[in-house]
Formats: C-alpha cells, sequence, structure tokens
C-alpha cells in the first residue's frame, strides 16, 4: 500500500477541486471531481482517502479507512516490535579500588559486553582525590586493554567535574 502522511484527508474533508482517483483494486480511474469520486466510493460503501495530498491533482484512493488504519497502527507496532534497544550499564570505580573490586567489575563489564550492552565505567574523585585525577585514567585504559579483543572504546576517558568516564560498545561480530 502506499505511504501517507500521519494525518490523512478523508471522504468530505478533501479541499481540492479535481483530484486523481484510484480503485481499492490498484487500477487508476482518472482525474475527476471530488463528488463524481465520493459517489462512486459511497455506492461501494467505501471511504475517499486522500494518499497524496502534495501531487498536482491530489492522489486519492477508494478504500475502507478504518481497515487501512488497523493495518497501519499493526505495521507500526511491528516495527517497534524489531527494534534494537540499547541498553547501557554503568560500572563504578573510586580512584583507590582494590585488585579484587577491579577484577570483579571487570567480569561483570565482560558479561554485559557479551549480552550486547554497552558499558560504560566511571571513576568518581572524593575530596582530594581530584588532584590524582591520573590514577582514574589509567584504570580505564587498564580496563579498555584487557577488553580490547570484545569491547570498542566508544567515548575516550573525558573529565566531567568530579568523574571521568569512558564508553565501551560490544565489538560487531564479523561474518
Amino acid at each position: 500500500m502506499t505511504e501517507v502522511c500521519a494525518i490523512n484527508r478523508v471522504n468530505r474533508q478533501i479541499r481540492a477541486r479535481q483530484i486523481r482517483v484510484i480503485d481499492e483494486d490498484g487500477t487508476q480511474l482518472g482525474i475527476m471531481s471530488v463528488e463524481d469520486a465520493l459517489s462512486r466510493a459511497e455506492s461501494k460503501d467505501l471511504d475517499l482517502v486522500e494518499v497524496a495530498p502534495k501531487a498536482v491533482p491530489p492522489v486519492v484512493r477508494i478504500m475502507d479507512y478504518g481497515k487501512y488504519q488497523y493495518e497501519q497502527r499493526k505495521r507500526a507496532k511491528n516495527a517497534r516490535k524489531n527494534q534494537k534497544r540499547i541498553v547501557v550499564k554503568e560500572l563504578k570505580f573510586k580512584s583507590d579500588t582494590a585488585e579484587h573490586d577491579y577484577q570483579f567489575k571487570k567480569r561483570h563489564a565482560e558479561q554485559f559486553i557479551k549480552s550486547g550492552a554497552k558499558v560504560k565505567a566511571t571513576v568518581t574523585f572524593r575530596g582530594r582525590e581530584i588532584v590524582h585525577s591520573h590514577l582514574g585514567l589509567e584504570m580505564l585504559r587498564r580496563l579498555a586493554k584487557e577488553l580490547e579483543d570484545i569491547a570498542l572504546v566508544e567515548q575516550h576517558p573525558k573529565m566531567d567535574t568530579r568523574a571521568m568516564s569512558m564508553l565501551l560498545a560490544p565489538k560487531q561480530v564479523q561474518m
């Protein structure tokens, strides 16, 4: 079926004097007045729907408008269902995170990336720890290096007030 605008003019809402009419079978009936097209549509107990308002003359189609709206909603629902949702999981580190805690969080990052989610790794600095921001940068670079076989750095480490963050995305599987 023809792709249409979100709002279609139907039956008596059509403003043009002359319109190009397409039958319910898809055959062109030619250019005629709105009254003639309406009488044809009403004789078949169908509606006159404007499908190309910007064309000269505007194109209208004889169809069951209720059924058409139902099909459009169904098509939109299927399109939403097939969309891929991007999930971002966040892991928070501190500048003095212990080795065991780092390894624990790294394993979680691996699981998230393998499941298809993106990982935002954040190192927070409290008080005077901000002076040692290079420690946070080293930690994020180390994480990126250790996960480079399964993840790409989508956003390099960036300082934001009292936190430094980096975004890792799963590598695309190549066939």
